[in-house]
């Protein structure tokens, strides 16, 4: 196992830390070594994935795991759909994989740097009112608890730890390998297109129940929306050229847009103007794999919080920004995301217990984000919403508590894993409340 001391620093930038030591474990127990000599010392642990989370969720100043080492497929059951690999597997990597046997996931994020350990502790998901984010699509996972010791756990064994550990954001333990419920490889017939805002607004429910899959972005300083509606099909394959998937995903959604956004930070004034520019690219339509179609590549940097509300309550929510972006002039460059996510059970889910809207608003790196951030955040309290565990938020464990209906059974299960908070720091401490 290697071990360094290095500085580290998320993808956005805006979260740094020293730990003590930097391991990088290629089997599990090596994993669970690294946690028995912390535990021994009295220190703390954490792992990071690909450092997509823009909190602290994954900083100390203790032992940090890199699990790049520790990032292979396990197996693949493709009678029973099922795939284990080890948590340090990228997405990508495992989209690839069970592509080339013929399986999927049924859904994804946008992007598809993150591990899935990464990816499953912090609740990430995609769009699509029949799908629940990616930690539903967990069947069983073994877990590395404070004390070093290992809980395999899934709905038949253990299936409290398993029910709450889906969704742990690091805090219950580390996990090893986690089995995922796979699909049939499937592709997507995809239409891309801007509507007026009001309109999309008004036919929210018709959109998000016509579809497999439907999002859409808000242009602020405009009355557009850039809708994107994917379904499932068995049409033939009929993917974007090269030239057009590198016009359409490098040149304009990266390239010229990461350009217009550093202009704007230097000349605010000139944002609505720029921000004007993007719902002119048209309508785009084509077929392709669905791990393809979902995830796309990320250039621009940027910070992002991001709230989950009730579905009920999405389009509500939408016209209370567009309102407060309006009345402050605010100067925004990037569009508000907004997605769709089924209901689930695990306790520290932000779907848990309820259809869920997701909506998502982001400022260029280098900008100032608290007036912005801070007056979503005031419309998001008002409808009772969830954080994305990964995205900022200025929730305390106090605020958090009452939004969700299975706080207690998911700290009764910290408690048991975790007594003496191995893998607590400053932000679980925050967010979750002290342990040990």
């Amino acid at each position: 196992m290697r071990s360094t001391k290095v500085r580290w620093r998320n993808w956005a930038g805006n979260q740094a830390c020293v730990p003590s030591e930097v391991h990088e474990p290629s089997s599990e127990d090596e994993l669970a070594a690294v946690v028995k000599l912390a535990a021994g010392r009295g220190e703390r642990v954490k792992m990071v994935g690909s450092g997509h989370s823009f909190t602290g969720a994954a900083l100390t100043d203790g032992h940090l795991v890199r699990p790049g080492r520790y990032g292979s497929v396990v197996r693949i059951d493709r009678p029973a759909g099922l795939v284990t690999v080890q948590a340090g597997m990228t997405l990508s990597a495992l989209n690839a994989t069970l592509a080339t046997s013929g399986l999927a996931l049924p859904n994804l994020g946008d992007i598809a740097y993150q591990t899935v350990a990464g990816a499953i502790s912090t609740a990430t998901h995609g769009t699509g009112e029949r799908l629940g984010n990616l930690a539903t699509q967990v069947r069983g996972m073994r877990l590395v608890t404070g004390d070093g010791s290992i809980v395999e756990c899934s709905a038949d064994e253990e299936p409290e730890v398993f029910k709450a550990a889906r969704v742990g954001v690091g805090a219950l333990g580390l996990m090893s390998t986690v089995t995922l419920a796979t699909v049939p490889a499937f592709d997507l017939h995809v239409v891309e297109e801007p509507l007026r805002v009001d309109a999309v607004l008004e036919a929210l429910d018709d959109h998000v129940s016509g579809a497999d899959h439907f999002e859409f972005y808000w242009v602020p300083h405009t009355g557009w929306a850039l809708t994107k509606t994917n379904n499932r099909t068995d049409r033939e394959r009929a993917p974007r050229s090269r030239w057009h998937s590198f016009r359409d995903d490098v040149l304009l959604a990266n390239l010229a847009f990461g350009a217009a956004c550093r202009f704007g930070r230097r000349r605010p004034e000139s944002i609505p103007r720029l921000t004007r520019a993007i719902p002119s690219t048209g309508r785009v339509e084509y077929v392709d794999r669905s791990d393809k179609v979902f995830a796309s590549p990320r250039y621009v940097r940027f910070y992002e919080m991001e709230y989950a509300v009730p579905r009920a309550a999405g389009a509500q929510v939408v016209r209370e920004l567009r309102d407060m972006v309006k009345r402050r002039g605010l100067l925004i460059s990037f569009p508000v995301e907004v997605r769709f996510v089924a209901a689930d059970d695990i306790p520290l889910s932000p779907s848990s217990g309820r259809d869920t809207c997701y909506v998502a608003v982001h400022m260029y790196q280098g900008m100032d984000h608290a007036e912005y951030f801070g007056a979503v955040e005031d419309i998001m309290d008002g409808v009772g919403g969830r954080p994305h565990w990964g995205k900022l938020h200025h929730q305390t464990a106090a605020t958090l508590a009452p939004r969700y209906p299975g706080w207690d059974e998911a700290q009764a299960v910290r408690r048991r894993l975790d007594p003496e908070g191995t893998f607590a720091n400053a932000y679980t401490d925050r967010v979750l409340g002290r342990v040990g």
